[in-house]
């Protein structure tokens, strides 16, 4: 067995708490500028859509580079694996830093284009927010790397006590800039903006010490290499297309919310913040995942890359249920905790319960178990379908039920549930059907 049951818990554990932490950060930004309206939450929400885009591509290319690390190590390739962790290093590099370039000097255009006319207290804060938080990309980016690194070396404490650092700062510079200093949405954006730049450093200090089994000995090893970059795009570039695309479709759905209103706005991103929450077991073994399949694919045994997918599915259920029961059970509470009018609130509990019943069949079908897929290579496949079923479903559905049937934000979240269930079907059928094990290994 290339996985004992304590390496699994190894791998897992801290990832959960991971997942917790990050989300955290999220959490505390829309409980702290929920205290200047409805109209600051209302800007950073619209932001933080376009953030989440750029991050979920992020988060693709390190996955490529988890993959590419993990299926070298199934292999036994050390020395090809810490090359590929030093050019995930660079790749991200050169990607975050044109993000904070464009993401500064086109700010209040691009906002206008995705958004359109929006109330003018509403996109003040949206763009004071992002140009702050632009500014943290290239030191989101370094953090993960370093983070797919040590995921793939099956090390994922180190990622969890930098995710720890971070929140403590973030939580600690929210409290200084928002109640003391009464910087409202920028205090927000500056503490953001500090726990990132102190992650990012951190977490590279980790990649070059003797803590990292593949750590980069020389910066001379961050120049392009051709070939390995080649394959940490093979997954990387399908992955980033199908995280990008989903979140455009995001944001077009969101651009239908802004249509509703202000308290629509602001219930309906209170609400992705809370979910958040109930996803982490979700989330977190399908990060696990990763470097369990590619090692498996590495080393060539593709039968027990299936018995582990089922395993790590059976325990994201697991947790999947024991979140989203308490979510529905405490939907009143949870929003309870933002300061929402009373429309807001109503339509922000409304979207929870939906959620909370939903997410308890299909969330992990449709999320966790098409990682197994790509750490396989066959990332083609999941790319097509999660576009497809994104625009087909998600944004037609959306504007079905939300806009012609009138139902709103409550309309919007039923057509996301019938693009999860259209992921769902395909992505158990590809699995059942075993031709996800048949592409050529990148080790």
């Amino acid at each position: 067995m290339l996985f004992s049951g304590r390496d699994l818990r190894k791998l897992i554990i801290p990832l959960i708490f991971e997942q917790l932490l990050a989300v955290s950060v999220g959490l505390v930004d829309v409980l702290m500028v929920s205290q200047s309206g409805e109209a600051a939450i209302s800007g950073v929400a619209l932001v933080d859509n376009i953030n989440r885009l750029i991050i979920q591509v992020m988060a693709a290319l390190s996955t490529g580079g988890a993959v590419v690390c993990s299926q070298f190590i199934g292999k036994g390739k050390k020395e090809d694996s810490r090359k590929a962790g030093a050019q995930l290093e660079t790749v991200l590099f050169i990607f975050s830093v044109i993000m904070t370039l464009f993401s500064i000097t086109c700010t209040r255009p691009l906002l206008g284009v995705i958004f359109g006319k929006v109330e003018e207290s509403v996109m003040e804060c949206a763009v004071l927010y992002f140009v702050v938080t632009s500014i943290s990309y290239p030191f989101l980016g370094a953090y993960n790397a370093g983070a797919a690194i040590f995921r793939s070396v099956g090390n994922s404490k180190i990622s969890m006590e930098i995710s720890i650092l971070m929140n403590l700062i973030n939580v600690g510079a929210n409290a200084l800039f928002v109640f003391v200093f009464q910087w409202g949405v920028f205090g927000v954006a500056f503490a953001t903006l500090l726990s990132r730049v102190t992650a990012g450093i951190v977490m590279t200090a980790f990649v070059l010490s003797r803590k990292n089994p593949v750590k980069i000995e020389n910066i001379s090893e961050l120049k392009p290499i051709g070939s390995i970059i080649k394959k940490i795009l093979t997954i990387g570039i399908p992955s980033g297309i199908e995280n990008g695309m989903f979140q455009v479709g995001k944001l077009s759905v969101t651009s239908m919310v802004s249509t509703f209103g202000t308290a629509s706005i602001a219930a309906n991103s209170v609400g992705y913040t809370i979910i958040d929450f109930a996803n982490i077991p979700g989330s977190a073994m399908g990060l696990a995942l990763i470097t369990i399949v590619g090692r498996c694919i590495g080393a060539g045994d593709k039968e027990q890359a299936k018995m582990y997918t089922k395993k790590v599915i059976k325990l994201a259920y697991i947790g999947d249920w024991a979140c989203n029961i308490v979510l529905f059970l405490g939907a009143g509470f949870f929003a309870n905790w933002f300061n929402l009018s009373l429309e807001a609130h109503k339509i922000a509990v409304d979207i929870l319960r939906a959620f909370s019943i939903t997410s308890l069949f299909i969330w992990p079908l449709s999320f966790t178990l098409s990682n197994s897929l790509r750490a396989a290579g066959d990332v083609n496949f999941t790319m097509t379908v999660s576009i497809a079923s994104m625009w087909i479903f998600r944004v037609g559905s959306s504007y079905l039920f939300g806009v012609v049937f009138g139902m709103g934000v409550l309309g919007v979240w039923i057509g996301m549930f019938i693009d999860w269930a259209a992921r769902s079907v395909m992505f158990v059928w590809r699995f059942a059907s075993g031709r996800w094990l048949n592409k050529k290994s990148l080790a």
